[in-house]
């Protein structure tokens, strides 16, 4: 049978509807279909591009509608991927006029993500992040009533309500960390502390976060023991988890983890999370100067014990040390790290052990030949 011809009548239909598609002067794109073409755009990694098309949607919105709601939000999400923070204020700004308890619906912009988001945008800080703060909580609050108010939940509905509990946390974590810095000299600021991060252990037991900020509260009070019981709590929630387990804490959480263990005297355990992160990340300079002088501080306390044991064990862990300590100087180079009082420490500690120990043999340690194989690969590849 011989091909069929094409029918013109449908050939201009499919070129309308590309037309549309590309923006042209048919009838406009509804802002629904704007905004999620955007979130497409967005998970793809076209921030550019969804910035333009939730522009154009919030356009055809109009004035106080969820269309012109979701479009602010989404808005104020990509500016602050572009790292346009004045603007993405702007924007949240705008979304709270339309929904200034958090109420609506989250699929059109509500809830208390743009409230959290100002809280960490706030020029002011202080009362004012406390404010954005608070007003975020009220509404994950009413989020988290209205699902256990539900009789027969869904898996899925457990696990949001779960995700909301922790987001709670979160955020009653952050109120107390503001009150330990930029509100501390305020006369109830201990007492305000001590009544966030006590809710946040109640609302999120499970919630690693809680009880690290806990040990920070109790460092601060020196309640050193406290402190060391509650950041064992924090580790054993998630040390024998894989590191794609949801329940391990992100990066930036375990490296504080780190310090705050060593600031109790836990060393061997911050020594323990800081080789996980090496694992999963080895370009951290902030990783390798802290295992190195966690390393240091325990070669210290092995060297002050004076028995036959302790000898071999502090120089060790000196040897040790010195390894983390020169990976971390040649990171801090080859990466122009900006941090002037942490490469002075670690050479610092450096030095102190050479005066001890002599200089590095050649060959020490592996990594020291890093950076030969990084530019050896990177030659590979410029051949390839």
């Amino acid at each position: 049978m011989a091909p069929r011809r094409p029918d013109k009548k449908s050939k201009k239909k499919d070129k309308g509807a590309i037309s549309r598609a590309a923006g042209g002067n048919s009838k406009p794109i509804s802002p629904q279909v704007l905004v999620k073409a955007a979130e497409y755009q967005v998970q793809e990694g076209n921030v550019q591009d969804a910035h333009t098309l939730a522009e154009k949607a919030l356009e055809q919105s109009f004035a106080g509608s969820d269309d012109e709601l979701s479009a602010l939000n989404l808005l104020g999400q990509i500016n602050l991927e572009l790292g346009e923070f004045e603007a993405a204020r702007a924007y949240f700004l705008r979304a709270v006029a339309i929904d200034e308890d958090g109420t609506k619906d989250e699929t059109v912009g509500g809830g208390p993500e743009k409230f959290l988001c100002l809280a960490q945008l706030s020029e002011q800080g202080g009362k004012d992040s406390v404010t954005w703060f608070e007003r975020g909580a009220a509404a994950l609050k009413k989020q988290i009533a209205a699902l256990e108010e539900t009789r027969r939940r869904s898996d899925e509905q457990d696990m949001q309500l779960d995700e909301l509990k922790k987001k709670l946390a979160m955020t009653l974590c952050s109120v107390a960390e503001v009150y330990m810095t930029d509100l501390s000299w305020e006369e109830d600021a201990e007492q305000r502390c001590e009544s966030l991060v006590t809710e946040a252990t109640m609302v999120a037991p499970d919630f690693a976060e809680t009880w690290q900020t806990l040990a920070n509260v109790r460092i601060s009070q020196e309640r050193f023991d406290d402190a060391k019981a509650a950041l064992t709590r924090s580790l054993d929630l998630w040390k024998d988890l894989p590191p794609e387990d949801p329940a391990v804490p992100d990066f930036p959480s375990r490296v504080a983890l780190a310090r705050l263990l060593m600031e109790v005297e836990m060393e061997q355990e911050a020594i323990e999370v800081l080789e996980r992160l090496v694992g999963e990340d080895d370009q951290s300079v902030e990783v390798w100067y802290l295992g190195g002088w966690g390393l240091y501080v325990m070669g210290e306390k092995q060297k002050a014990n004076k028995s036959s044991e302790s000898e071999e064990d502090w120089k060790a862990s000196w040897i040790s040390s010195r390894v983390w300590l020169n990976q971390c100087q040649h990171l801090y180079k080859l990466q122009d790290y900006e941090d002037e009082r942490l490469g002075e420490h670690a050479k610092e500690l450096l030095g102190l052990i050479a005066k001890e120990l002599g200089d590095a043999p050649a060959g020490e340690a592996e990594d020291d030949d890093w950076e030969d194989d990084d530019a050896a690969d990177s030659d590979e590849e410029m051949k390839d």
